[in-house]
């Protein structure tokens, strides 16, 4: 028996709209043409996604953003002034 694909994901927008009018899982898949199973493993991937991330979109992948030359400063700045307070601390504390 060969096996069916279905991009499930193509199809969000119906799904959710059809949840959102109260129709039950088998309601969806029998209008959609999928498998109860089908609707049932999304609804899952799709709330396990926004559970881990707060959003209904998928993580970014890849590289992070570069920083920008503001914010390297703000960070170095940071950086030389708790050098400085742990320093103090350090000379005060007699261990330096």
């Amino acid at each position: 028996m060969a096996r069916k694909y279905a991009h499930v994901n193509v199809m969000e927008k119906e799904i959710l709209a059809m949840r959102e009018a109260g129709k039950t899982r088998q309601a969806i898949a029998d209008e959609l043409g999928l498998t109860k199973k089908q609707i049932k493993d999304w609804i899952t991937r799709r709330n396990r996604r926004i559970a881990e991330t707060g959003s209904s979109l998928p993580k970014q992948r890849g590289r992070k953003p570069a920083i920008t030359l503001a914010e390297y400063k703000y960070e170095n700045k940071r950086l030389q002034m708790e050098n400085e307070l742990l320093r103090d601390f350090l000379h005060l504390a007699g261990r330096r």
